[in-house]
């Protein structure tokens, strides 16, 4: 007693399309999240990145003058100038002084900023 095969499911014209929309929406669906994540997401990640970095550059920085700058006072307090610290410091401060007229001098300003400061 062999079954009998079922017979083909006559197919209208224009079913294959009804069919096919639920992965035809899925495509969709995934494409504009696709296109959602590299426009917004992604920038927004490098972005995020260049600020973590950023702050991590300035705080090893920061710690990095200091300890220099505390490691040449004590230097030049021993070895340069026989335990007189004041000379040592007079020295450092001098240094960052310079360094700072440097800086400003190579500084950008707009014309509005210097017309105000004059």
């Amino acid at each position: 007693m062999d079954p009998k095969p079922a017979p083909p499911v006559p197919q209208l014209p224009g079913s294959g399309l009804v069919g096919d929309l639920p992965a035809r929406g899925t495509e969709l669906v995934d494409t504009l999240v696709e296109l959602l994540r590299d426009k917004t997401v992604r920038p927004l990640t490098l972005a995020t990145r260049a600020v973590v970095f950023g702050i991590i550059v300035f705080a090893a920085t920061v710690v990095t003058v200091t300890l220099l700058s505390i490691t040449l006072i004590r230097l030049l307090t021993v070895y340069a100038f026989s335990g007189r610290v004041w000379l040592s410091d007079l020295v450092v401060g001098a240094l960052f002084v310079i360094v700072g007229m440097v800086a400003w001098s190579k500084r950008t300003g707009t014309d509005s900023g210097t017309k105000a400061a004059a």
